[in-house]
């Protein structure tokens, strides 16, 4: 442990130091946090730290920075909310972008931000496993780049910025192997250009999956949506306000319950009973359900008014699917030529970092809910975990970077006044 300290200090501005005597696999001292992610919330974790005055490195398995949003999104796919909600730490979105920016825009965004801050992820570098040395107290984080080179980086504190997002969901339903017809996730989905006059099933209600409709309604498509569960649906905008950003306003006056009743109330002026269209709405009010268990309302950009008029057929939960059909809860059988699974994400944090006590193994999130699951023990924290989007994770970045931040100046300081006491002595 000394000799590793004594190479922090020696080495305090080299990130790439590499240690001469290692062998099997390159492995490099980090001064500073190793941040496990280059989305929305890694870039925010760096930029908060070098604001502190810590370097970090940043390791991300794609080619890009926020690949989710580059390489595995819609085209027609803007932020569900004002960007003054979706922001990044220290840097607001440019004045004349719209309110709700688009998927390119909010590309454009996150690359000025990595360039204003100096940030230089290393790509196409994915990590395979993470684990806390006790005999060291120091993290080893160990990846594997494109072409099977290994490296193991060495450093006091870990940040996990993978998120909520890593891994697609693929449900497991009878007989979907045997469709004949083509079967993709919404990850690889981009324009319903190429079903026009097709028949086809989406599977998953959220906001991707009412969009998706929607767009493909727009391509002259003949869609068809999967709603298994009571969805609480909300206009985008209520009262000339974005409904998010009215929420927001009004808790600072009054209890999630009352909040509630208003969008409820609201919502039902604006867009009717959705359950006449076979929209049911939870028990529970859109902002408590989502406190409870993460799940986010859908806000309506136009799929609702395609469902009131026939464009988009709603069904229930899949029975099961056979070569050209599926057949429905309701007993109806209906023939497809495709499906797209709106399904989701998940996080996959369980599958490489080797801890057990801040992450849960069943669904990989933090095991304390938010506020309370950015910090775990021996250096390690997470960012990008809250189920409370963009906004989460950037009051999150700001805790880790001050924590840590403390650390690091506390140390610097014993490093500064060592230093200068050493050279006192050898001064003749």
């Amino acid at each position: 442990m000394d000799n590793l300290k004594e190479i922090q200090g020696k080495m305090a501005h080299d990130p790439h130091y590499v240690f001469s005597y290692c062998k099997p696999r390159r492995q490099v001292w980090v001064p500073g946090p190793v941040i496990v992610g280059a989305g929305p919330s890694g870039l925010a974790a760096a930029a908060c730290l070098k604001e502190q005055g810590v370097p970090s490195v940043v390791i991300e398995r794609s080619n890009c920075i926020a690949s989710l949003w580059q390489l595995k999104t819609y085209d027609r796919l803007r932020l569900h909310l004002p960007k003054r909600f979706c922001e990044l730490p220290l840097m607001p979105f440019p004045e004349d972008f719209p309110t709700y920016p688009d998927k390119q825009q909010f590309v454009e965004y996150l690359e000025a931000y990595a360039k204003r801050f100096r940030i230089d992820p290393v790509f196409d570098s994915s990590v395979e496993r993470a684990e806390y040395d006790e005999s060291i107290e120091l993290w080893r984080v160990k990846s594997v780049g494109m072409k099977g080179e290994e490296m193991e980086y060495v450093c006091r504190w870990l940040v996990v910025a993978t998120g909520e997002n890593a891994e697609v969901v693929v449900p497991e339903i009878k007989g979907m192997v045997e469709f004949c017809g083509e079967v993709k996730h919404t990850s690889e989905y981009k324009s319903g250009s190429v079903y026009k006059g097709k028949k086809v099933l989406v599977v998953g209600c959220g906001n991707s999956g009412m969009e998706v409709c929607l767009d493909l309604c727009n391509h002259n498509a003949k869609p068809s949506l999967v709603v298994r569960d009571a969805v609480h649906v909300l206009p985008r905008d209520m009262l000339g306000k974005s409904t998010f950003g009215l929420s927001m306003w009004l808790l600072k006056w009054l209890p999630v319950r009352l909040v509630d009743r208003f969008l409820l109330f609201v919502s039902r002026l604006i867009l009717g009973n959705t359950a006449r269209f076979g929209l049911d709405r939870p028990m529970v009010g859109p902002l408590e359900l989502k406190n409870i268990s993460g799940k986010t309302p859908v806000l309506d950009v136009g799929a609702l008014a395609k469902i009131k008029s026939g464009d988009i057929k709603i069904y229930p939960g899949i029975q099961q699917i056979g070569n050209h059909s599926v057949q429905f809860f309701n007993g109806k059988t209906e023939n497809f030529d495709a499906i797209i699974l709106a399904t989701g994400y998940k996080s996959n944090v369980p599958s490489w970092l080797k801890e057990k006590e801040m992450f849960s193994e069943k669904d990989g999130y933090p095991r304390r809910p938010f506020p309370n699951g950015w910090k775990g023990a021996y250096g390690l924290y997470a960012v990008g975990f809250t189920k409370r989007g963009l906004l989460g994770a950037s009051a999150d970045a700001k805790r880790i970077a001050e924590d840590i931040g403390k650390c690091w100046k506390v140390e610097a300081n014993h490093l500064i006044t060592t230093t200068t006491r050493r050279s006192l002595s050898l001064q003749p």
